[in-house]
């Protein structure tokens, strides 16, 4: 059997099922429609699924005339009808894997994903989990479903892990060029998923099961997290000491061609996976009696940072004498980093709600990628600036340093300017300028 779908996916006649097509799978569909093989992606949301099919991508970082060209082709199509993937071969499952507000581990999206794959089971499919999680997820989770009904690993289907290594926004390393791993619950598993990412990737990083491939995505998202909040503690600590500019002392550290790797302060940690990962292993490490401090505490660290961030806001206000219910403010980006149109854990968001908190300001904000947010329980919608409507708000907070934004007109016009992102630290022109890390 594995000699026959192994000749299968090598002459690109198998068909490839895609279960979620968000930032993870939908790219990674087109990834393989490239490769000229056909495509079936299931997705609960209708919306999506018509979007798709209709050739309209609602995703940045997939080609707009590469997704047409793959519908038109006839080598890509959406649906809402589980039955649909029972012609599949393999299944990779990409579906969202957030936390509960106690900060543990929501696993619905995957069990549900992994009952879907079960209804479209047939002999010889594999089934890849691409969804970040804890050590152990597709084995004692995703696994017993597969075998509920009957069904046998290595003999009727196989199960592997394969992170997904998405960085929203970056053209140069996309989910097409990206280097990927995989690891199988089992052996023959882990062989039969290599080969088929090998159909569409240059470069397969195989490891010797699922549970070290699971651990490897946290520990590369970790590490950040943990470098990210080492600099955001600095930061405040930089702030405080009131003549120390963080972003100078970064610079400073980075000439040092060894033992260094440049890490920048921020307003928060948006998207999903820095966020949540954390979170992910040290709820795992409690059932083996095993409390990991360094790692939740860097997590706490990022999360704080919306708090700094409203209150660097009071203090630029307060000593341009405005309080904060009477004042106008407008945030310079709501995307969680520069050129993506993601707002998922946006930490602009986040000081928005902090702020509205205290003195229920009059709030607004301006995004080149992002059209109207829920904010407050309403609707909100973007700004033009210009000029002139720059210098009407009582305060310009920089959430988001997308390039789009005219920074000489930002410096020459705002009167009060609260910077996160470092954007206008070179400007000479600003008077009224809050730089995070670096105080007044």
């Amino acid at each position: 059997m594995i000699n026959t779908i192994k000749q299968k996916f090598e002459s690109k006649n198998a068909i490839i099922g895609i279960i979620g097509l968000g930032y993870v799978g939908l790219p990674f569909a087109t990834t393989y429609t490239q490769k000229g093989f056909r495509v079936i992606g299931y997705d609960v949301s209708k919306e999506k699924v018509d979007l798709v099919n209709k050739g309209e991508n609602y995703i940045g970082d997939v080609d707009d005339d590469v997704l047409k060209k793959a519908v038109n082709d006839g080598l890509f199509s959406a649906t809402t009808n589980e039955s649909e993937l029972k012609n599949t071969d393999v299944i990779f499952i990409c579906v969202p894997t957030p936390i509960t507000k106690n900060r543990v581990p929501d696993t619905r999206f995957m069990e549900s994903a992994s009952k879907t794959a079960l209804k479209a089971m047939s002999s010889g499919k594999i089934i890849v989990l691409r969804s970040t999680t804890y050590p152990g997820t597709t084995e004692e989770l995703v696994l017993p479903i597969l075998e509920s009904t009957g069904y046998k690993l290595d003999k009727d289907f196989f199960l592997a892990f394969s992170p997904e290594r998405i960085d929203p926004g970056n053209t140069t390393w996309t989910s097409d060029t990206t280097p990927i791993v995989v690891g199988g619950v089992s052996k023959k598993s882990g062989e039969m998923a290599e080969i088929v990412l090998k159909q569409a990737l240059p470069n397969v990083y195989k490891v010797s099961n699922a549970k070290v491939a699971e651990m490897e995505k946290l520990l590369e998202n970790i590490f950040r997290s943990v470098n990210i909040a080492l600099i955001n503690e600095m930061a405040q600590m930089c702030d405080r000491m009131g003549d120390i500019d963080i972003w100078e002392v970064v610079d400073a550290a980075a000439s040092k061609p060894f033992g260094f790797m440049p890490f920048k302060p921020g307003p928060g940690i948006g998207g999903h996976c820095i966020l949540v990962d954390p979170y992910y292993l040290s709820w795992r490490a409690k059932g083996f009696d095993f409390h990991s401090q360094f790692i939740e505490l860097a997590a706490k660290t990022n999360e704080d940072m919306p708090h700094y961030v409203r209150d660097l806001i009071l203090r630029a206000l307060s000593e341009n004498g405005k309080a904060v219910k009477e004042s106008k403010i407008i945030f310079l980006g709501v995307a969680f980093k520069k050129g993506v149109d993601d707002i998922r854990n946006s930490p602009a968001i986040r000081v928005m709600e902090l702020l509205s908190e205290i003195g229920d300001p009059n709030i607004e904000f301006a995004d080149p990628y992002v059209n109207e947010i829920r904010f407050n329980g309403t609707k909100l919608v973007a700004q033009n600036i210009d000029s002139t409507t720059i210098s009407n708000y009582d305060c310009v907070v920089i959430t988001t340093d997308h390039d789009e934004f005219d920074r000489d007109m930002i410096a020459k016009n705002a009167t009060v300017i609260v910077d996160t992102r470092n954007t206008l630290r070179n400007y000479k022109t600003i008077g009224n300028y809050y730089i995070l890390g670096g105080g007044k």
